[in-house]
């Protein structure tokens, strides 16, 4: 199942989703969960039990067994929360600048040259057997979990049970649910341990349970497909897999900076005024990972800086505030240093950043409206 997801768009985890679920990948600037929230702990819902009662018995006439569906849903519930982020998505849209100044930030960088520098010897022995490049596999672990920091904790059987229940996408939810049943009845993984996004993404490179059982690999042999285990072996075989079924070109680049001498295809410009790339056959192959233009470019690229590429050489113009990257990294620093922390200095102005320059202008008794602006800026110097 392909994703079809909104260009550039800033959700949560796990809408229009493929093998994966991811969003804009997250920076200091924009605002990151932390512990597990009070909405996302199971309450009581009469008529989320009664929807559990009914699904049993379609799911036994799938396969399912009474004893698998007991041990499931032991312990589960309604998350209120799960609702309500698949409500709240927005269509809020970033430039590819400001997706790239997360996706490809200098820490993401940093951390995927040393997690490949850690699993050189699996990712070299993917490489040779699925034809996928070690430095593409480790970039998707990257933006999908950076590299298994955020392989979120949410019970998947509650998330996808509540969002069947809920009935927006309940078709789609609910074969989800029944997929992550069918792993757990093969014995992939306890209950306890099938966490992930609230949309149901799981482990280090976020499959859902459908893609979980197309494509996942048991790679180290240990008789259990373990996406979810610190050890990322088996996750990063599975999205060499997804890649090469999905028809990955061994040795084709996934394209390139115009300029910048990667192979030449079809030449997109996703954001007007900023860089062009050239892109090939294994551009479209990342894209059914996550059908957006942003995210390709950006597995890409941080695939290009893992193995030891500069950054991008091209330019983007200033934005719709008339602030360069340049100009939003100083606000952010500024703010921060007078004691309005904008959680980062990325040039992303994120919920964090917007507060900072709300709480800013209400103690200089100025309209409070949250946007950067050059005058913003110059009242910080």
């Amino acid at each position: 199942m392909q994703i079809n997801r909104r260009l550039f768009s800033i959700g949560l985890v796990g809408l229009g989703i493929s093998a994966c679920a991811p969003s804009l990948p997250r920076g200091g600037s924009t605002a990151f969960p932390g512990e597990l929230a009070a909405d996302l702990r199971p309450a009581p819902n009469g008529a989320y039990d009664a929807w559990v009662a009914a699904f049993r018995d379609r799911a036994a006439g799938q396969g399912i067994s009474q004893s698998t569906l007991s041990m499931a849903f032991q312990g589960t519930g309604y998350l209120s929360g799960v609702v309500t982020r698949d409500r709240n998505q927005t269509e809020t849209s970033r430039s590819l600048e400001d997706y790239l100044s997360i996706a490809v930030s200098d820490e993401r960088v940093a951390k995927g040259r040393a997690a490949f520098a850690r699993h050189r010897g699996t990712l070299n022995t993917l490489q040779a057997q699925y034809g996928v490049e070690a430095e593409v596999i480790t970039a998707i672990w990257g933006l999908e979990s950076f590299y298994g920091e955020r392989r979120g904790d949410i019970p998947v059987i509650s998330a996808c049970s509540t969002l069947a229940f809920d009935g927006r996408r309940g078709p789609f939810f609910e074969q989800q649910l029944i997929a992550a049943l069918k792993i757990l009845q093969n014995g992939d993984i306890p209950a306890a341990r099938m966490t992930g996004s609230w949309a149901g993404a799981m482990g280090h490179t976020q499959f859902i349970p459908t893609s979980y059982l197309q494509f996942a690999v048991d790679f180290t042999g240990d008789g259990r497909r373990d996406i979810w285990s610190e050890d990322p072996t088996d996750a990063l075989a599975s999205t060499a897999a997804y890649l090469q079924r999905n028809g990955w070109t061994p040795g084709l680049r996934w394209g390139g900076e115009v300029g910048s001498g990667g192979p030449s295809g079809g030449v997109i410009q996703p954001q007007p005024g900023g860089p062009s790339f050239n892109t090939t056959s294994n551009f479209r192959v990342i894209k059914r990972y996550n059908n957006s233009d942003a995210y390709a470019i950006g597995v890409g690229h941080l695939a290009d800086r893992i193995g030891g590429a500069g950054p991008l050489r091209g330019s983007f113009p200033p934005d719709s505030n008339g602030l360069t990257k340049a100009d939003r990294v100083t606000l952010q620093q500024r703010l921060t240093a007078r004691g309005f922390d904008t959680q980062g200095t990325d040039g992303v102005i994120g919920a964090n950043t917007e507060a900072a320059i709300r709480a800013y202008q209400a103690s200089q008794g100025l309209p409070v409206t949250g946007t950067p602006s050059q005058a913003l800026l110059q009242s910080l110097r």
